[in-house]
């Protein structure tokens, strides 16, 4: 197992247990407790997991949202396969919206060049690498930018987007379950999310296997206000398909 592929699995086995132990798992991998901490060193430093005495906690435990920044250093690959398929979703012409987010990043990076569409987004970064692109008509909605996220949120977003029908929302979520439905851990954002989705005729999340695992303070959709589930080939098989039999159509990366 490479040390990616292990790491992965230790803050997998986090967020389902609400921590980890070192001794335990450096049993469980066959590998040094020295080994083990540089792991957790390495998933603390990615903004996933938070070191404590012989073991580590999840973030998500501490009510902590890791910054933008940091998270776009993790699942990079994952991230780029589900941008890639979640292009099937755009339409031919017309006007999408664009959540905030770092895998909705990467389908930003990626639109085809040729697709005249009008783009609404809610993150100043993504609407000034949109801006230089011929072909679209983007809007940014306005409002207080959230640090963490670089999110706009609040009153003058909400406005906007209640005047708003797009085709397609693509969003992005901290947290999805069959129970729970979406979460974030910011009761702002989930209003603009929840806004997103309203404003849209089809609504398609973008969202790496580990956001399965997790559960936030505010909802903001529920299975079945989403017609699209794009994940990477992470996504447990039995967990896909308990996510389609609440409403969407899941698609693996």
């Amino acid at each position: 197992m490479y040390a990616e592929e292990r790491q992965q699995e230790i803050l997998r086995e986090a967020r389902a247990a609400g921590r980890v132990d070192v001794v335990t798992l450096a049993e469980q991998f066959g590998v040094t407790t020295e080994t083990i901490r540089r792991d957790l060193t390495v998933l603390e430093r990615a903004g996933v997991l938070r070191r404590v005495h012989g073991g580590a906690i999840p973030v998500e435990r501490l009510g902590f949202e890791p910054a933008v920044a940091t998270r776009d250093e993790v699942m990079t690959a994952e991230k780029e396969r589900i941008a890639k398929a979640a292009l099937a979703e755009l339409p031919q012409d017309g006007a999408i919206v664009i959540d905030a987010g770092t895998t909705t990043g990467r389908l930003v990076q990626a639109l085809p060049p040729d697709r005249e569409l009008t783009v609404i987004v809610n993150s100043p970064p993504l609407a000034t690498v949109l801006a230089t692109r011929p072909n679209l008509t983007v809007f940014l909605l306005g409002g207080r930018v959230r640090g963490r996220t670089l999110a706009t949120v609040e009153d003058w977003a909400l406005q906007q987007l209640s005047q708003l029908h797009v085709d397609v929302a693509f969003m992005a979520t901290n947290g999805c379950s069959v129970t729970r439905g979406l979460t974030t851990p910011d009761p702002s954002e989930a209003a603009i999310k929840r806004a997103m989705v309203a404003s849209a005729q089809r609504s398609v999340l973008l969202a790496d296997h580990t956001k399965f695992s997790s559960n936030y303070l505010a909802r903001f959709a529920t299975l079945s206000d989403i017609d699209v589930i794009v994940s990477d080939a992470g996504l447990d098989l039995e967990l896909a398909a308990d996510l389609a039999a609440a409403g969407p159509e899941v698609v693996r990366a």
